[in-house]
């Protein structure tokens, strides 16, 4: 089953199970954007809009999503931002170079087949100096954890992958500099990570 397919099915019940589980996470998270100025900000990987309520109002937003039902159902989100909504590959990004100065990636490069490739993109589209936003769940280095290795065989086909080794995708991407790196939820298995350009 793609990607496309299976949140689908699961945007109707999205909300339900993340948004009680990840606010706090996310507010500590996009605390870090600035709060002054105008700047351009990425959202990829919008999904539904979990993060739009806790968006400063002052910036420039663009909400990329995989599948049509994820942003129709992120329209209700954030009412007073401004929001420009894009259905797209965030492994293949409909955006020129360098045009954001901030990108945020919450609960996506453990989503997408290719976390490696979706970086890279990122990076393509960041303007120097620019920063990155991460919110997901990552293992470490040598971290052994059978039960979710075993677990990703079945649940990487559906929804969302189990087995990324953050410092492995961004060792493919060298133009990236790590600023922050935090445990977020379950023990550190979600991590907050800023990045910069």
């Amino acid at each position: 089953m793609s990607l496309k397919t299976s949140y689908r099915f699961i945007a109707p019940f999205y909300d339900f199970f993340l948004q009680p589980a990840t606010v706090e996470a996310r507010k500590r998270s996009l605390a870090r954007l600035p709060q002054h100025g105008c700047l351009k900000v990425l959202i990829n990987g919008a999904g539904t809009g979990l993060d739009f309520p806790l968006l400063p109002q002052h910036h420039q937003y663009t909400a990329l999503d995989l599948t049509r039902e994820m942003l129709l159902r992120s329209l209700h989100q954030g009412p007073n931002l401004q929001m420009a909504r894009t259905q797209g590959d965030g492994m293949s990004l409909p955006f020129a170079n360098e045009s954001f100065d901030v990108v945020v990636l919450h609960l996506i490069l453990a989503v997408v087949p290719q976390p490696e490739r979706c970086l890279a993109e990122v990076s393509r589209v960041l303007k120097p100096g620019g920063r990155i936003l991460v919110f997901d769940k990552f293992l470490r280095r040598n971290q052994h954890a059978w039960v979710r290795r075993t677990l990703n065989i079945f649940i990487s086909h559906i929804a969302t992958r189990l087995d990324v080794v953050f410092e492995d995708v961004l060792a493919t991407t060298p133009e990236l500099c790590l600023i922050s790196d935090e445990p977020a939820l379950a023990n550190g298995w979600f991590r907050l990570i800023e990045l910069q350009k």
